[in-house]
């Protein structure tokens, strides 16, 4: 007698396979009905945003700063996968759980949109329950589809085909009837026709309702973008001059003196970028010490004498030798100008507040010392980069820029709000994470040429990069080969001690391998140090150095 030796699957296992699908595609109709919703309340109400913020917020520092250096500005998109991931995990899961426990898989769907609910209510931006609803629209869908297309395959454990003819049973399975049900390998039927057919019909809506929540939500933005296009940069009553000849040198590799505005680095906690229409933004001035609030609207500042600066701004998060700093042309409001106005007095001069908090439309908080901002510096209310209104990306439609200070204690975008407190009274956003109240820009120096592992030719190779001390200004550096002597390098021509400046060093390259190190002085004689130290709590320190192999 001839065995049959065809595999058979495990018991169950189509079962709950279907069953995985059912999840997945339960999962993905929650998250576009949810995006959907979205467009009712506002983008960053959905559900992965949402979590991704809450996230974020709750992210070790050390952890925060691994993911910007490893992903830099793709760490946002990086967690949103991340976060897609865990999502379609967990939905195969409650598909499989639905195949004998429907009830409780729906709990499950409908627990995953209250954690959805409370991370986008508990979000320093939140604008009320009203953030619930994505998430609570999304998962009712969810919850309902997972059940009714398990319903579809439960059949297979609570109803048992009829008895088969005897001229069949001996083959211990039916023959499959077009239009009817099948039989899975336990032995059971389920509404094959049916499962087919809601689970096509889910995913065709849940990619409608999808594209359409996205189209609606762009749609939103598109007054905002109008906005910015309609934006004409009066000329500042005080201009910055050009840039001087030989500040900018022509070396190749070498990053240019000013940083093209797609090109300019991004370091903030937004998942979206808000898009904000001039007509209806405003800046509330209040706080300790102000004796004439103030509400601005954008039309305000723009009548307002503009001063234009360059400046160089640096992110704490940059490494040693690291991608997170630029210079830009900034045209603004000085800030020093606006809070005399306001009656607000330094505390060098009595005055009571010496923070001054900014607060960002999504949430974000900066705390910046009063004593720098109105110490004589052009910290300003920027509304311009490069001649340009800001970007989106960058703060539009208004920012802080304050040299001299890391980004995380001056350079608040999407500013709404501007309370004089005290450092005592209130810690801001990164303040609350470890990261030190004060944090003025360390005196570092970048080897842009040759890049590491480089293999130039022996011979006159050319070293060259940028250093900065913003608002102290580079006094020297100075390039070491291997363990010999330091040499000073060539400085490029300085345009103000607030931007970095350039610098070259023609080295007699020698075959072999061979360590390169750089290091300036500042202005105040202050050579930075060689020990090494991580960026938490205000900065990162060290020498930058390169190893190439000269052929």
């Amino acid at each position: 007698m001839d065995e049959d030796t065809t595999p058979h699957r495990p018991r169950g296992i189509r079962r709950l396979a279907l069953g995985a699908l059912s999840g997945l595609l339960s999962g993905y109709a929650a998250l576009t009905t949810a995006e959907l919703a979205s467009a009712a309340v506002r983008p960053e109400a959905g559900p992965v945003i949402a979590v991704g913020g809450a996230a974020i917020d709750r992210t070790p520092p050390e952890v925060k700063d691994w993911a910007i250096r490893q992903f830099g500005t793709n760490d946002k998109l990086v967690l949103q996968l991340g976060i897609l991931a865990v999502l379609a995990s967990l939905a195969v899961a409650l598909g499989m759980l639905a195949t004998r426990r429907r009830p409780l898989a729906a709990l499950g769907v409908l627990a995953l949109g209250a954690v959805g609910a409370l991370a986008a209510t508990g979000r320093p931006d939140s604008t009320g329950v009203s953030d619930a609803l994505p998430s609570i629209a999304g998962t009712a869908v969810g919850a309902a589809l997972l059940y009714h297309l398990t319903g579809r395959l439960c059949r297979a454990v609570t109803e048992r085909p009829p008895a088969a003819p005897a001229d069949t049973a001996s083959t211990g399975r039916n023959s499959d009837e077009a239009g009817g049900g099948g039989e899975d390998a336990t032995g059971y039927e389920w509404d094959r026709r049916g499962f087919v057919l809601a689970a096509t019909a889910a995913a065709v809506a849940s990619t409608g309702a999808g594209l359409a929540g996205r189209a609606l939500n762009d749609a939103q933005g598109q007054g905002a973008v109008a906005s910015r296009n309609n934006v004409v940069l009066p000329a500042p009553a005080s201009a910055a001059p050009p840039v001087p000849r030989g500040a900018a040198l022509r070396i190749d590799g070498i990053s240019p003196f000013t940083t093209p505005n797609d090109d300019f680095y991004r370091v903030d906690t937004a998942l979206v970028v808000p898009r904000i229409d001039t007509t209806t933004w405003r800046l509330r001035i209040h706080g300790k010490g102000v004796e004439h609030e103030k509400t601005l609207s954008f039309e305000d500042l723009l009548n307002m004498r503009l001063i234009e600066r360059d400046i160089t701004l640096t992110c704490v998060s940059n490494e040693v030798g690291g991608p997170y700093v630029g210079n830009a042309r900034w045209t603004g409001v000085r800030l020093a100008d606006l809070l005399d106005q306001c009656g607000v007095r330094p505390p060098s001069r009595g005055g009571p507040a010496d923070q001054l908090v900014a607060r960002s439309v999504d949430g974000m908080t900066i705390g910046s010392p009063v004593e720098d901002v109105m110490d004589g510096r052009d910290a300003m209310l920027a509304l311009g980069m490069n001649g340009r209104p800001l970007p989106f990306e960058h703060g539009f439609p208004v920012r802080m820029v304050v040299p001299g200070l890391y980004g995380y204690v001056s350079a608040c975008k999407w500013i709404r709000d501007i309370e004089l407190t005290t450092f005592d009274a209130y810690d801001a956003y990164w303040v609350k994470r470890d990261w030190a109240q004060r944090a003025p820009v360390k005196t570092q120096c970048r080897m842009d040429t040759p890049k590491p592992f480089a293999r130039p030719k022996a011979g006159t190779v050319m070293v060259a990069g940028v250093a900065w001390a913003q608002h102290r200004g580079i006094d020297k550096v100075e390039v070491r080969v291997d363990d010999g002597p330091w040499e000073e390098a060539r400085l490029a021509a300085e345009d103000t001690r607030d931007t970095w400046r350039q610098w070259s060093h023609p080295w007699q390259a020698t075959k072999g391998s061979h360590t390169l190190t750089v290091r300036a002085t500042d202005r105040t004689g202050e050579t930075q140090t060689q020990k090494r130290t991580p960026t938490i709590p205000d900065g990162a320190t060290g020498w930058h150095s390169v190893v190439v192999t000269v052929d």
